[in-house]
């Protein structure tokens, strides 16, 4: 082997370790969890329900299961769990745990509670090596399908339309005896949309730069996106048989970025490649398989299949299809799953070849057929014992996604901060900053840097000059951190994603009311924000005098409803020509406190008696955000 063994990224942070599970199971029925010691303490028993461990921290069981899905593990609310796992979130949580000992002569079970494995496990117990899963991202049109074509030796490109890949695909190819897993995305939007979604799947990710274009803006994108995914980074220089290729303006402009190559001083492993003639290419794998060795992956094949959904389609003549990546486990035809929302039977599986499979083994992708519906990419596939298991779990994991509805955001909003510094939730505030020239991002980041302090560290988790697109409200969502533009505004897209995962986007047009705003967050005194929900619509179809108010509206709401009391503006010829508050709202002779759409009224606006047929007076209210 002549590849050069990399080192590890001194920077890199290191990955977050799963407590070590107990040879010995808990007995079948849990005990009540007992009291806590003292203020920061907890004493937990060896085995507990999600329930009971969310009244021993004093939060919602739905906020429980959040903290168990960023470990990797998917629960119910009446789910058992071990000590260790529930010690690991107690920790998160700030608290300190200490294992309750059982009474002298209780009995125990050998049976082991019903849950799902994390992907890295922490106990060898029955672990064997795995193979790696590789993710290629970069720029469009750098080469990233061709890359995997020549290493495949197949002609993945010539298929998609216009030779951009328009899906994910899953290949595993063998490597000197080894085995790697291949997944080529359309990008590193989708590589972030799986993590928002809580599947961590990656273990390398290779960043496809041209060497004739260089490091371009999707370029500093991936790599944003590969940081925040906390995976090692292995550059492949492609496009070096062109006549203008230039390598060491690709690694000049790669250090600019903080991506130090070997030859540079760096720890990343960087491999000049031509995809098209086929260069460079075992130089390549060759690293990634002492890559993948520094990382020790290794799973247990001898358990029940947990897997993640790469993409989902319906087919046809088949029904619902899936190509799913096996975390741990092994995966059978006959196998009985839960998936989501929905739960299936393993019908049948083939590889990326459409070969015929009866088993899928750690890191090995495999199309399965047997869904009850559609599943969705990032989806959780973990066999059960029986069908009945399944559908027990599908009606569970429903009445958790309505309690989701009902829930606190997630998202971790600006005037949130101060409140999470605090309880200790927040060490480090990830920013998203999108400016409207690529001139104002240095001075807008050095500004924000140097408002970190003692109890959480301010970190510019991406930037760029431009709209604020969807997958800047993906990368937020999966970091956890909040959007600031900078004249700048969100596209429609990226809007309406951001609200329905509340992820929250401050923009500004004055840097010093941005940096005042977040160093405000950080010291708890920046005052709360206000979003305006509109009520409803009405048509001013008739104007009457009224006594001592002057004159008053005869409107048809058109949609929503009327309320008293509530704010209101109208509109003429689409214009805001005044806004003030309803002062009295009438049908027929009476007073009433709402009036609700396709119905008539009566409305009095404080302040106005301007009105005019046609006008469209808007009403709406002001919530704290």
């Amino acid at each position: 082997m002549t590849a050069k063994r990399p080192q590890r990224k001194t920077a890199k942070r290191p990955r977050q370790k799963t407590a070590k599970k107990p040879q010995q199971a808990p007995e079948a029925a849990a005990p009540e969890p007992a009291a806590v010691k003292s203020e920061r303490q907890l004493t937990i028993p060896r085995s507990l329900t999600v329930r009971q461990l969310a009244d021993l921290v004093g939060l919602s069981a739905v906020d429980v299961i959040k903290q168990l899905m960023r470990n990797g593990i998917m629960a119910s609310i009446n789910q058992a769990i071990d000590y260790e796992t529930a010690a690991v979130v107690a920790s998160e949580l700030g608290y300190e745990a200490v294992e309750e000992q059982p009474a002298a002569g209780r009995a125990v079970s050998a049976q082991k509670p019903k849950r799902y494995q994390r992907f890295r496990e922490e106990d060898t117990t029955g672990q064997k090596p795995r193979p790696s899963v590789v993710t290629i991202m970069g720029h469009v049109d750098h080469g990233k399908t061709s890359l995997l074509d020549a290493i495949r030796k197949t002609k993945v490109t010539a298929t998609e339309v216009g030779e951009i890949t328009q899906h994910i695909g899953a290949y595993q190819v063998k490597v000197h005896g080894q085995k790697i897993t291949f997944l080529d995305t359309p990008g590193h939007e989708a590589f972030t949309a799986m993590r928002a979604r809580g599947a961590q799947v990656t273990d390398i990710a290779i960043l496809v730069v041209a060497a004739d274009d260089g490091v371009m803006p999707q370029t500093i994108e991936a790599i944003d996106h590969a940081r925040a995914a906390d995976v090692p980074i292995v550059v492949a220089i492609n496009k070096i048989d062109k006549p203008d290729a230039n390598v060491q303006r690709v690694k000049q402009q790669l250090s600019d970025v903080e991506v130090l190559c070997e030859d540079w001083g760096g720890d990343v492993v960087c491999v000049p490649v031509s995809a098209k003639k086929k260069e460079g290419i075992s130089d390549l794998l060759e690293n990634l398989l002492i890559v993948a060795e520094l990382e020790e992956l290794k799973a247990t094949p001898d358990r029940r299949a947990v897997g993640v959904v790469i993409e989902a389609k319906l087919d046809k003549t088949k029904g619902p299809l899936a190509t799913v990546l096996i975390q741990s486990g092994t995966l059978k035809v006959g196998d009985p799953f839960v998936v989501g929302d929905t739960w299936g039977k393993v019908k049948a599986m083939f590889d990326d070849n459409v070969k015929h499979l009866k088993r899928a083994g750690p890191a090995m992708p495999a199309e399965v057929l047997g869904f009850n519906d559609v599943p969705q990419a990032g989806d959780t596939l973990a066999v059960t014992t029986g069908e009945k298991e399944a559908r027990t779990l599908v009606q569970k994991r429903q009445e958790e996604k309505r309690l989701a509805a009902l829930a606190p955001r997630r998202s971790l909003s600006l005037s949130e901060v101060y409140s999470q510094i605090r309880d200790g939730q927040v060490k480090e505030l990830n920013i998203i900053l999108k400016t409207d020239v690529q001139g104002s991002i240095e001075p807008i980041k050095t500004s924000l840097e140097r408002l970190s302090i003692d109890e959480v560290k301010v970190n510019i988790l991406h930037s760029g000059s431009g709209s604020i697109t969807e997958g800047d409200v993906l990368l937020a969502l999966a970091s956890r951190g909040i959007i600031i533009g900078f004249n700048t505004r969100p596209e429609p897209g990226a809007k309406q994603l951001a609200e329905a995962e509340e992820v929250d986007i401050r923009c500004y047009e004055v840097i010093y009311n941005l940096v005042d705003d977040v160093e405000k967050a950080l010291k708890g005194m920046l005052e709360p924000t206000y979003v305006e929900v509109v009520e409803g619509h009405a048509e001013v179809r008739a104007i009457f005098p009224v006594a001592k108010r002057g004159k008053a509206a005869g409107v048809y709401v058109t949609d929503g409803k009327v309320s008293r009391g509530a704010q209101a503006r109208i509109m003429r010829n689409g214009e805001v020509i005044f806004e003030s508050s309803v002062a009295s709202l009438k049908r027929f002779k009476d007073d009433v406190r709402e009036v609700a759409a396709g119905f008539e009224c009566g409305v009095g606006i404080e302040d106005f008696s301007e009105f005019e047929v046609g006008d469209i007076i808007e009403f709406y209210r002001r919530e704290k955000q």
